[in-house]
């Protein structure tokens, strides 16, 4: 188990109607987020879950996070389903933030490495 305080637990704020236990239940469902965010931990997180129009057929899930260093990313869903669209949401962002840890590395980034490297025929 990790050392290291839940980020999803303290930074996340839900603008929309859920109930206290369906956020208690998301917080421990975005476990894999967590583990992602928990990259960032030296820089300051936010994240801001929007949920428009719950349980209808035009129900819009946003998920903005923002950390310090990065510009903001975002993940939305229209499923009709909430769990489907918070499972959507959470998958899209993992995407997002790993293509952005995996292009801040030193060997995924020329511009960072601070010795080039050698193929093959050199």
């Amino acid at each position: 188990m990790s050392d290291h305080p839940p980020i999803v637990e303290n930074a996340l704020r839900v603008h929309g109607h859920l109930e206290t236990h369906e956020v208690v239940d998301l917080v421990a469902h975005w476990a894999k987020l967590d583990q992602r965010l928990q990259s960032f931990r030296d820089r300051t997180i936010d994240l801001d879950l929007h949920v428009n129009e719950r349980d209808t057929p035009s129900q819009h899930i946003t998920l903005d996070v923002q950390i310090g260093g990065f510009k903001t990313f975002v993940a939305k869903s229209s499923a009709i389903s909430l769990s489907h669209g918070l499972n959507e949401v959470r998958d899209e962002m993992i995407r997002q933030l790993t293509d952005a840890k995996t292009r801040t590395e030193p060997r995924n980034n020329r511009k960072l490495r601070e010795t080039t490297r050698r193929t093959a025929s050199n």
